[in-house]
């Protein structure tokens, strides 16, 4: 859980706070609590989603950034949802619907703050022809997200096309993303879901792999609103003890994702490292990643309506009931 950070990371700082302490009206020295760091647990799904925090992760594990940030990368988003329920976990990238579950599912301890991850979901193939949504009548598909944004993204867009999922198309899921890249790189006749950098790593296994649909494509032909994948969720309680230090979490985050956007050879060397996906796929992925740090009334706008869709289509993607603007931290600016 957060604490304090007391190591030589923040000597400087607590020597500015020598320098720079205030009188209250009984004469007392009152302390600024910007000045302090805070070190935070952090749970990120494997995959997109945490690519843009590689930076901001090997920066923390210097001693180079203003918090710690303690980031353990899991394979399913369930794992990660035991941990904020729990109230073990501090700071969250989870699937975007997700957010709106557990927001609900814990009455409202729980904050949106960021979109970190738009559009990444493609349909790909490994010998049939698709060339539309209309194609895959007919067809079994594997996918990865059962409960998450990839299933109600799928379903939105066969429905809104015409077929019903699980009658129309069959969708065979998986745990990770990473056992469907397996199935297509083991097979010359499937057609899977995947999110990139997986679509780059099955490509480079089995070279008959092709992209057929990119779901973001589909997505805006049928909505006015953004496809989003990923966002990054907060306990309120550790928001509120230092917001400060929070805004400074986002600061750092901002740099990574920056960082990562700009410098795609030694980013690439940071996934490999975190074993998100190797180094190889991840350079050729990451221009397709779509990695981003929407953040205050950008973030709320694009969520709200990306909610509101799977809502109208779906209330249970949603967790059965729309959250509403509570839901969101905007953040006060301190940078």
């Amino acid at each position: 859980m957060k604490r304090a950070v007391s190591s030589a990371l923040f000597a400087a700082a607590l020597l500015l706070t020598a320098c720079t302490q205030a009188q209250d009206n009984s004469g007392g020295e009152v302390n600024d609590p910007a000045l302090y760091g805070m070190e935070y647990t952090v749970s990120s799904l494997k995959g997109p989603t945490t690519m843009g925090m590689v930076k901001l992760m090997s920066d923390s594990e210097k001693g180079e950034t203003f918090n710690k940030y303690n980031v353990t990368i899991h394979g399913t988003a369930d794992e990660i949802a035991a941990g904020i329920v729990s109230g073990n976990t501090d700071i969250a990238n989870v699937p975007a619907n997700l957010a709106a579950v557990l927001y609900n599912k814990t009455e409202g301890k729980i904050k949106t703050c960021a979109v970190n991850t738009l559009g990444v979901l493609y349909v790909v193939t490994s010998g049939e022809e698709i060339t539309s949504v209309a194609d895959l009548k007919g067809k079994t598909v594997y996918s990865t997200g059962k409960g998450t944004s990839p299933e109600y993204v799928l379903n939105y867009i066969l429905r809104q096309n015409g077929l019903e999922p699980q009658t129309d198309v069959i969708i065979e899921y998986k745990s990770e993303a990473s056992e469907c890249a397996a199935v297509m790189a083991e097979s010359d006749n499937a057609i899977a879901v995947l999110p990139q950098p997986y679509v780059t790593a099955a490509q480079l296994q089995n070279e008959n792999i092709k992209i057929a649909l990119s779901l973001t494509e589909e997505w805006d032909k049928v909505s006015d609103t953004p496809l989003i994948t990923g966002v990054t969720i907060a306990q309120k309680s550790v928001i509120e003890e230092n917001t400060a230090a929070f805004a400074d979490f986002l600061g750092e985050y901002q740099a990574s994702v920056d960082f990562v956007n700009e410098n795609t050879d030694e980013a690439a060397e940071l996934i490999g490292y975190y074993d998100i996906v190797k180094a190889p796929a991840a350079k050729k992925a990451l221009p397709y990643c779509n990695i981003t740090l929407l953040r205050r009334e950008d973030m709320r706008s694009a969520v709200t309506g990306y909610w509101n869709i799977l809502c109208d289509a779906d209330p249970k993607s949603v967790g059965g009931t729309l959250p509403n603007d509570d839901a969101f931290y905007t953040e006060m600016i301190y940078e």
